[in-house]
């Protein structure tokens, strides 16, 4: 069973991927824009987006009639506290630690993928 549900119902498996998430209304439709961090190489999308209906509701005015508002989606809810869950982690310091460590291990993967790649080129020149 996956830590968050709702997203994974959603179709989100990359909970490592996620950059942030914004939440836009027009009319009666509620939008998640997900935002990733894909590698370069990538063909996985940096943005997918969800529609989420919203459903009228009738509540009790001031004055004792009933007045139709309409409400977000139950699911759009919960996938924003799942998001808000995965983003405050990684904003946190473990987070902050966890993400400097993984772009200096990066860095050294580069730097010692270009340093072999140097050597051979000068070991064509022999």
């Amino acid at each position: 069973m996956s830590e968050y549900p709702r997203l994974t119902e959603m179709g989100v498996v990359s909970f490592d991927e996620i950059a942030g998430y914004t939440v836009n209304s027009l009319d009666y439709t509620d939008f998640l824009r997900i935002d990733y961090d894909r590698p370069k190489d990538s063909f996985l999308p940096v943005r997918r987006t969800y529609e989420f209906p919203r459903t009228q509701k009738k509540a009790p005015a001031g004055s004792g009639r009933e007045e139709t508002v309409m409400e977000s989606n139950v699911c759009l809810r919960e996938a924003l506290v799942e998001l808000k869950a995965i983003v405050g982690a990684r904003e946190s310091k473990k987070g902050i630690a966890a993400c400097i460590l993984e772009e200096v291990q990066r860095l050294e993967d580069e730097t010692a993928a270009h340093a072999a790649r140097i050597r051979q080129l000068v070991g064509k020149l022999d």
